[in-house]
């Protein structure tokens, strides 16, 4: 049987290889790792609940809101020069030596779980679904982990579905909605998504925050419409990612899968946040990012040392997905999009969850990748 390997990771200063033991030979891709290694940046960067933005009616042109004009409950990143967002009340958690604990108490311990997403295909990219825990194996810099916890079951997704608005998509826009609508669609009981919309660092906003209503997701996807602006990706990707997880950190369902869908042309014009600053927080976040890139209409002229604007877009669109553990794709056409959909779909629905507390305790300032 001739197999395909989807390697995931790229070595950095620890490196993490994982291989299987199997009695056939199996490729496997592992999806995504993340560690606690790193300590958490808490300044308050989430996406709130917005209203949902009308779509224009035929007879009035949408106006632009203006910066003074933002819509109450948007959050936005901030400008350059401007004083940073409010921050968000959160409930301090109680201190557990306040109370004595009794035989029902539950007792939390702090530990620095790495957590795998392991996709397992054939030579025919069909997944693979039967594998045992004892069938796979874990090695970090050469020494193996113990698996801490195994599943294959399908388990409940939360989401984040970040769509740029911005005239570049225009061509493609109603195909992106209804490949969007087949992705919400495809939600399952347990399952909550969100949908951002983005366009400048001033335009970012949540049109339906986490539900599990179909219905209000779809109303929003019909309520987007193209407008002008100066496409800040970086800070789209940041706030959404962020949002998503943040979302019911620490609760009791926190074992569900967390990922970002983004559709975008990929070219950044005008964000706050640097590119180093994005991946530094997405390094410490256990959120997969799926980019749907429209790069073809982008100017693939480069100057002498600078590289095209559709270069940038694609290496910044392939290093989200890569660093993250999930894809990328380029679509040729529109009539690649339900295809697309259904592989990420897929993706979400047949992934191994691998976790294992690593020997290695050191927090010097290295993570696994």
């Amino acid at each position: 049987m001739r197999l395909r390997i989807f390697p995931f990771f790229r070595a950095h200063l620890n490196t993490l290889v994982l291989f299987m033991s199997l009695s056939a030979v199996f490729s496997f891709m592992i999806a995504g790792a993340s560690s606690a290694q790193q300590p958490v940046d808490s300044r308050p960067r989430t996406t709130g609940a917005a209203t949902v933005a009308p779509s224009p009616s035929p007879q009035t042109s949408q106006p632009t809101p203006t910066p003074a004009q933002t819509l109450p409950g948007r959050r936005i990143a901030p400008q350059l020069g401007a004083p940073p967002p409010p921050p968000v009340l959160k409930q301090k958690p109680p201190d557990p030596t306040s109370a004595e604990i009794d035989e029902n108490s539950t007792l939390k311990i702090d530990t620095e779980l790495v957590t795998l997403h392991v996709r397992v295909i054939d030579r025919n990219n069909h997944p693979i679904n039967s594998l045992r825990k004892d069938e796979f194996k874990i090695l970090e810099n050469g020494e193996a982990q113990p698996i801490f916890s195994f599943t294959r079951e399908e388990v409940p997704v939360i989401y984040g579905l970040a769509v740029d608005t911005s005239g570049s998509l225009r061509p493609a826009f109603e195909q992106v909605l209804n490949a969007a609508k087949a992705i919400i669609n495809s939600n399952k009981r347990g399952d909550e998504t969100f949908l951002e919309r983005f366009i400048s660092s001033d335009k970012i906003e949540t049109v339906q925050d986490f539900t599990a209503n179909k219905d209000a997701l779809l109303d929003g996807l019909d309520s987007l419409y193209i407008e002008g602006g100066q496409t800040a990706v970086i800070d789209g990707v940041y706030l959404a990612a962020e949002h998503v997880a943040e979302y019911k950190k620490g609760g009791d369902d926190d074992r569900r899968r967390r990922a970002l869908i983004v559709v975008t042309d990929g070219e950044d014009r005008a964000s706050y946040y640097p590119e180093t600053e994005l991946f530094k927080r997405l390094r410490e976040e256990d959120v997969q990012i799926y980019v749907i890139g429209f790069v073809n209409e982008l100017d693939v002229e480069k100057g002498f040392i600078r590289k095209s604007p559709r270069d940038k877009a694609v290496n910044l669109i392939n290093k989200l997905a890569s660093d993250t553990g999930g894809r990328a794709f380029f679509p040729q056409s529109i009539a690649e999009l339900p295809q697309i959909a259904n592989e990420i779909v897929r993706d979400l629905r047949t992934q191994y969850v691998i976790s294992y507390d690593p020997t290695n305790k050191a927090h010097d300032g290295t993570y696994r990748a």
